[in-house]
């Protein structure tokens, strides 16, 4: 393996986001395709909680699994791909689909939880236009 990969500009040239909370929930680390995907900045968005992408209805459900996996270092998400909405900085609705590591210190404490984000808004719109489509086309003409 070549030791000599830059890994700031590896997470600046990904198509996902990739998005760090610290231990405190605030946001350390987000990249270009971050601010593609949800509008803010990365100026804007660090500092804060996650608020700012999870629309106010998966906020308590959010809030208390990132508790959770922060105090226990385990999260259910690590290999299994989570699909769940999002909001946009202008209010608008993404899809999103992700995936979730566990970042630890030296004394195997969690310092952090790192998402690498896909915006599936448009595959999402496709698919569900083309099951109505197949439901319109299998039923019976009245």
């Amino acid at each position: 393996m070549n030791t000599n990969i830059d890994l700031n500009q590896l997470v600046e040239c990904v198509g996902d986001a990739i998005i760090v909370v610290d231990a405190h929930e605030k946001i350390v680390m987000w990249n270009p395709a971050a601010t593609r995907i949800f509008g803010y900045s990365e100026a804007e968005a660090l500092g804060n909680t996650l608020d700012l992408i999870v629309p106010e209805r998966q906020r308590h459900r959010h809030n208390e699994g990132c508790r959770k996996s922060m105090e226990t270092g385990i999260t259910r998400y690590g290999t299994s791909l989570l699909k769940v909405p999002a909001l946009h900085q202008n209010g608008g609705m993404l899809s999103i689909a992700f995936t979730v590591g566990m970042l630890f210190d030296e004394h195997q404490k969690v310092n952090g939880i790192v998402a690498v984000i896909r915006d599936e808004t448009a595959r999402f719109a496709e698919e569900r236009a083309l099951k109505k489509r197949l439901l319109e086309l299998e039923s019976p003409h009245s």
